[in-house]
């Protein structure tokens, strides 16, 4: 029966994205960042929904007779630069067969994100889009947390199977990334029950990673909390609140997730440690023989035996870092970094055009929460493999168009010519001499 309503939903979905391809990308996140395909257990787990989903958008926006322009800034520039270099590596990959699977992967979240920038050009469409993002992902979160609640936090938590979520360090840091995006929604969010719902998801949103274990996701939430707490406009609230939540949780949580979060401190005993700092010397090693990088999937047994300074030890990236070092070189790197900067910068470029504006309040806050989530994934991102997760390149897409968005509100209020009546005597006075 599951099987059946999921696709009912997407199916029936399928005339609306062909009328509007707004509603295509919201279905390509729920499709994307949920999986609800793989709750599954029949013929849906396996039906390939994304591409049905995909190919109806691009169908809509090629028929669309709406307005189709992508906002080129450094920061698209510098994106555009860096997918045409992965796709320049990839033909020269090490591991050619893996490398071109996982660059069309790769190509088609691009596509598609491209596309939102198309698509999702006003205030109520980045909305909508954030709301897409945090249901489909904060499902999980709230899923996660009732269980961690009803398990005592003795088990993991984990993503959808055959995901990219489906790890629980995975899962953990992408919780991190929305828990931002929640906050932003709750600013700006007129209804008291849906603030008291989102409050409420947070909390549970927080438990869940909390009860992934993973100790990436732990300094990640950490370094976020901190970074929250510097952008948000009422401090004394997020004060407030984790003063009460940070205690509770923590006396919540049972001693083997304590020894596990101690493990951090003991980095130089701890063999899953070695072994990914063995992994990041091997990716050191492939960008320095080969200026181009191993290209995508280089992270390979095999390979390791040549380049890996232990290689009977073999790990896969789990640095975002060192995964872009290794697949695509220190030039590749470079890119994956100036981008992560330029999209950072953009969010202080909006804080300060955006200040003092009661209409773009929304936008200083997405701003700055989305820098929040950037430095979750920032940190997060340094002990697990997630170069090319799609939420990260969304948020990109996000802030592209509110830069865009204010950019334009700020090109009309130059445009408006102040009345007579708004003048200043002295201004009338040495009009009237000149005239």
């Amino acid at each position: 029966m599951r099987d059946y309503i999921i696709a009912a939903i997407f199916f029936g979905a399928v005339p609306f994205i062909l009328a509007r391809p707004k509603v295509g990308i919201v279905m390509w996140c729920v499709v994307s960042y949920m999986n609800p395909h793989r709750l599954a257990w029949g013929f849906a787990y396996d039906y390939p929904f994304a591409a049905v989903t995909a190919g109806a958008t691009l169908v809509s926006v090629l028929f669309s007779k709406e307005p189709k322009r992508i906002p080129w800034t450094p920061t698209s520039v510098v994106w555009v630069i860096f997918i045409v270099w992965m796709s320049f590596t990839t033909l020269f990959a090490l591991v050619p067969v893996d490398a071109h699977e996982e660059w069309v992967r790769t190509i088609k979240i691009q596509i598609m994100t491209f596309i939102t920038l198309l698509v999702m050009t006003s205030r109520d469409r980045i909305h909508m889009l954030v709301w897409a993002i945090v249901v489909s992902l904060g499902f999980y979160g709230v899923k996660g947390g009732l269980f961690t609640i009803l398990t005592g936090a003795e088990y993991r938590v984990s993503g959808p199977p055959e995901s990219f979520i489906e790890d629980n360090n995975a899962l953990a840091l992408t919780l991190v990334m929305i828990l931002p995006l929640m906050r932003y929604l709750q600013l700006n969010s007129p209804q008291l029950w849906v603030r008291l719902g989102l409050t409420g998801a947070m909390g549970l949103t927080v438990l869940s990673v909390l009860g992934s274990y993973s100790r990436g996701a732990f300094l990640a939430i950490c370094a976020m909390a901190f970074m929250l707490f510097l952008k948000s406009r009422k401090k004394a609230i997020i004060l407030a609140g984790m003063l009460v939540l940070v205690p509770a949780v923590l006396t919540f949580m049972p001693e083997s997730w304590y020894e596990r979060i101690e493990t951090i401190q003991r980095y130089d005993q701890d063999k899953s440690t070695l072994g990914r700092f063995n992994a990041w010397w091997f990716a050191y090693h492939v960008a320095l023989d080969r200026p181009v990088g191993g290209g995508f999937n280089t992270f390979d047994p095999k390979l390791f035996q040549h380049y890996a300074p232990n290689p009977d030890d073999f790990h896969d990236a789990h640095s975002i870092y060192f995964e872009v070092l290794g697949e695509h070189g220190f030039i590749g790197l470079f890119l994956f970094l100036l981008l992560l900067w330029l999209t950072f910068r953009n969010g202080s470029w909006i804080s300060r055009h955006a200040a003092g504006r009661e209409d773009l309040r929304w936008a200083l806050d997405l701003s700055a929460m989305i820098q929040v989530s950037l430095v979750g994934y920032a940190v997060g991102g340094a002990f697990l493999g997630m170069a090319y997760f799609d939420l990260y390149y969304h948020l990109v897409a996000i802030n592209l168009l509110t830069r865009a968005l204010v950019a334009h509100a700020l090109e009309e209020s130059k445009s408006v010519t102040p009345s007579p009546a708004a003048a200043s005597p002295a201004a009338v006075g040495l009009a009237r001499e000149i005239g």
